[in-house]
């Protein structure tokens, strides 16, 4: 039988007061034997993680809001970094792991931001060109982005450095539609390049699914997965204009 909402609160009342008594009696054994290990360091981790669930929680019953969002939300014991990210997709509207913000010049993918929190990337675009100019030494002149980087300030900023982009001119379509036509060519190239190079990096270089267990490797996986199919790429050109030039 399904649980009232009233149930339902007064069941995670007395859950949350328990979990609150056994962190308490815990804390106060490890202060009474402070010269006994009680605890050892994945332990004490580990209830470090569940200390901070309970009080998340706890706030969280108190405000009776149950759509009420959870700064820095704990969703893993086992991986207390990871959080929610909301991705819109058909199939998972909510995922859990890194996201990462990559840009890609000539066929080469480079990390511009990772991260375990959501962020916005379309505010990353002046960050991605910075990051061009300084690998590369030379000015971007064309720039290819999805409908996340078409925000007002993007498209000054394109204006302002004389950079051409993928967005679509706003305003009457007839007006601007050699223009757009233009513009809807760079955006395909740019999405076969760009899904292209995640396609491959998730299912020929273990990002699919990275089984790493602490925050610090999760990312060395990623930077190496990403790079190791770069060195990859690099090796299959070499090989191609070697042919060529025999």
């Amino acid at each position: 039988r399904k649980h009232t909402h009233k149930q339902t609160r007064k069941m995670i009342m007395r859950l949350l007061a328990l979990l609150g008594k056994i962190l308490g009696e815990i804390r106060r054994q490890m202060r009474v034997h402070p010269d006994e290990e009680l605890l050892n360091y994945k332990q004490l981790d580990m209830l470090e993680t569940v200390t901070r669930v309970y009080r998340q929680q706890k706030n969280h019953f108190k405000s009776g809001d149950s759509r009420e969002s959870i700064p820095n939300r704990i969703v893993s014991f086992s991986k207390p970094y990871i959080r929610p990210i909301v991705r819109g997709k058909e199939t998972k509207i909510v995922e859990f792991g890194s996201k990462c913000n990559n840009i890609l010049i000539d066929g080469i993918s480079f990390i511009e931001k990772l991260s375990f929190n959501a962020f916005n990337e379309g505010t990353r675009l002046k960050h991605c060109v910075s990051l061009s100019k300084k690998l590369t030494g030379v000015d971007v002149k064309k720039i290819g982005g999805d409908q996340g980087y078409s925000g007002n300030d993007n498209r000054t900023f394109c204006k302002e450095n004389g950079i051409e982009t993928s967005f679509t001119q706003k305003g009457r379509t007839g007006k601007n539609e050699v223009k757009n036509a233009t513009k809807r060519e760079l955006a395909r190239v740019r999405a076969t390049a760009m899904e292209g190079s995640f396609g491959t990096q998730k299912e020929h270089y273990g990002l699919r699914k990275i089984a790493a267990r602490i925050k610090s490797t999760e990312i060395m996986l990623i930077f190496f997965g990403i790079h190791t199919a770069n060195v990859v790429n690099l090796a299959r050109r070499e090989s191609v204009q070697v042919a060529l030039a025999a």
